[in-house]
């Protein structure tokens, strides 16, 4: 055992020296295949002799589906804010405070102000232990399990000089390529796009399956670090010490000594910050002597010793020309402003979102104004004001602007329902739009993956062939050869394709049913809690926000494609097909009535099975999922953390509390 062990050990020590060399130095020595060769190897090793499991193993990049609330933590040292400007004055004001109130030498530290989400690493003995959100700058979330996943955070740092206890600040970023990537995927789901990469990472890092959160390859830029036993006394070169670790420092950092010398740091980057794979919204001023910074002191809100100088927006002014409507395949319309062509952060803007009637409203937009343009996050173009002056002056100005009251594709009237902003065509069954983007949805690759694309739809519904993607499989090789264009072996790789889609696992043709605001991942936790359509079919509404990241606004969306018989005789449709609309059959054949007639509520976080594993084996074992204690509640399987509510109710009401073992045995 003890050569598995220097095995294991030394695997590790090999691949986190390898992630140091591609995350942070930018500097990969193998090829990935070798790379991933290694991770197998270990994966393996560490699931054959569990006993050797180490928490800050390399192989924890690729996440775990074990879910945990995030408890929260107080911060050794507070994560205060800092005061921001957007003045060069104010900026040469801060900088003649800090003379007067040291009255001596000082030198000043210029870095890149990351727009992502603040995070503290905790390092002991030069392990890394946990990682906790800002919060309200004294408390934060734990957040350790998804940090671990972000690759050019060090699990170990490098070195003998590092201090036995450390704290680094940063920021997680979610770079371009990726935040590009999921909206495209969340637009493809007509899920509302994250407006900024900002929001994207800070809404990844709190997201409760870790395996999504390494999938969406955040990354990590420290700008601090803090403790007992520091290198030096210069922050500047404690960060350098910092990238000796391990540590991914930015190195777009400069010291200077006059206003100057910020002012030109200032002005480059403004321009180059264009040009980086990040979003950067401004630029930290830091005094260096961390002596100099004591000296200074803190308000109650910000420290004394820095200050951020925000970049403003790019803006641009352009003409309206007109407004069009988009009807998605959920049946919601979207406005579009078309714009006369106008540059804006170097390319060339011609539409812009008008997001709904509300935002048409509070602009008071009329055809042909002038308005101002920017980029929502420097990537979403959006109207963000009217030039009323321009209005005046300007004889070209027409009608004001109205939502439409009509499905621009086939002219039903539109309704908005009271809690939402959109307004949705409810023609399901006869909206062209609406059925061809189903149709597109349903065949994509990480749906049922049929080879067709949206001419070829258009096609086929044009010609009667298709009304809905249930008619794919009724589709004949003949039928296809005597389209324009078509010959044996395209008709023939079609079929084929339609064929092979009759193979895809349940929680794949649920994701293709289109079902509105279910993409990928709540397909996924949904096949895993209802292992059957049927059992999907009949889920209630607390059933259904029982499964972890199902919230009402979901459950319901559930409920109502269920509840509507043309979306019913569907799912027939495609059942009658072949395709699979229930779990594997190992995990079926497990399906017993140990737990027949029982409620169980689950609480707390688990070690040997997630939330939704034990739900789903709650419901292959006859029980039933319970979101609440009330009296007819049988049992709590409790985990740690149980929440002081539901423990309250529970010993109120007399429902008995069991542990995981507990219900391990019963289901046995």
């Amino acid at each position: 055992m003890e050569k598995i062990k220097e095995k294991i050990d030394s695997i590790r020590k090999v691949l986190h020296e390898h992630n140091y060399n591609y995350y942070v130095l930018s500097q990969p020595v193998i090829s990935d295949f070798e790379f991933d060769s290694l991770m197998k190897e270990l994966i393996d090793l560490e699931t054959e002799y569990p006993e050797f499991r180490d928490p800050n193993s390399p192989s924890v990049r690729v996440g775990s589906d074990i879910s945990n609330n995030f408890p929260q933590v107080n911060h050794r040292y507070p994560m205060l804010s800092l005061q921001n400007t957007y003045s060069e004055g104010e900026v040469t004001d801060f900088f003649n405070r800090v003379k007067k109130g040291l009255n001596e030498e000082f030198e000043i530290v210029c870095e890149l102000k990351y727009d992502g989400t603040s995070i503290s690493l905790i390092y002991e003995k030069g392990s890394l232990v946990r990682a906790v959100t800002r919060g309200d700058g004294r408390m934060g979330d734990d957040v350790t399990d998804n940090v671990r996943t972000i690759r050019n955070i060090p699990l170990i740092l490098k070195g003998d000089d590092v201090p036995d206890y450390l704290e680094v600040r940063g920021e997680i970023l979610m770079p371009w390529n990726s935040f590009e990537q999921i909206n495209k995927e969340r637009e493809e789901q007509e899920e509302p796009l994250f407006a900024n990469p900002r929001n994207a990472a800070s809404g990844t890092l709190k997201l409760l399956d870790s395996r999504v959160v390494a999938s969406r390859r955040l990354e990590s830029y420290i700008y601090n670090i803090t403790g007992d036993n520091l290198p030096t006394d210069s922050h500047y070169d404690n960060l350098n010490h910092a990238l000796k670790w391990g540590l991914n420092v930015s190195d777009s950092i400069r010291r200077c000594k006059s206003p100057e010398e910020i002012f030109d740091f200032i002005n480059y980057w403004n321009v180059e910050r264009k040009n980086l794979p990040v979003t950067t919204d401004g630029i930290v001023i830091k005094v260096d002597s961390l002596i100099q910074q004591r000296n200074l002191g803190s308000t109650s809100k910000f420290p004394r010793w820095a200050i951020a100088y925000k970049f403003n927006a790019e803006q641009a002014i352009s003409r309206l020309e007109s407004v069009t409507y988009q009807v998605g395949r959920t049946g919601a319309v979207t406005p579009v402003a078309n714009l006369e062509p106008v540059i804006l952060s170097g390319t060339t803007v011609k539409r812009a979102s008008l997001y709904n009637e509300d935002a048409i409203n509070a602009l008071d937009l009329h055809i042909g104004d002038m308005v101002y343009v920017e980029k929502g996050g420097e990537i979403i173009p959006k109207i963000t004001a009217v030039n009323l002056e321009a209005r005046q002056d300007n004889f070209m100005i027409g009608d004001k602007v109205r939502f439409a009251s009509k499905c621009p594709d086939c002219g039903t009237p539109l309704v908005r329902n009271e809690d939402e902003a959109a307004h949705y065509c409810p023609n399901t069954e006869g909206c062209p739009t609406q059925i061809k983007g189903r149709i597109e949805h349903f065949v994509t690759r990480r749906a049922m993956n049929i080879t067709i694309g949206p001419e070829t739809i258009t096609l086929l519904y044009d010609k009667g062939l298709i009304k809905d993607a249930s008619n794919l499989y009724n589709l004949k090789f003949e039928d296809l050869v005597g389209l324009e264009r078509w010959g044996e072996t395209s008709a023939r790789n079609l079929i084929d394709s339609i064929e092979k889609s009759k193979s895809v696992p349940y929680e794949r043709v649920l994701f293709a049913l289109g079902i509105r605001f279910v993409g990928e991942t709540v397909a996924q936790k949904l096949a895993s809690a209802f292992p059957s359509i049927d059992l999907l079919i009949q889920a209630t509404l607390e059933q259904l926000t029982s499964v972890e990241e199902i919230g009402n606004r979901i459950a319901q969306s559930i409920i109502d494609f269920f509840a509507k018989p043309e979306f019913m005789e569907f799912v027939q449709r495609l059942k009658d097909h072949g395709l699979q609309f229930e779990l594997s059959e190992d995990i079926l054949a497990a399906k017993t009535e140990k737990l027949k007639g029982l409620s169980i509520v689950i609480s707390g976080t688990f070690k040997h099975h997630s939330r939704d594993e034990y739900k789903a084996m709650i419901l292959q074992n006859g029980g039933k999922n319970s979101g609440s204690v009330s009296k007819k509640t049988d049992y709590i399987l409790a985990g740690e953390n149980m929440g002081p509510a539901k423990l309250e109710k529970a010993q109120k009401q007399g429902v008995k509390i069991i542990c995981e073992e507990d219900f391990l045995k019963m289901i046995e």
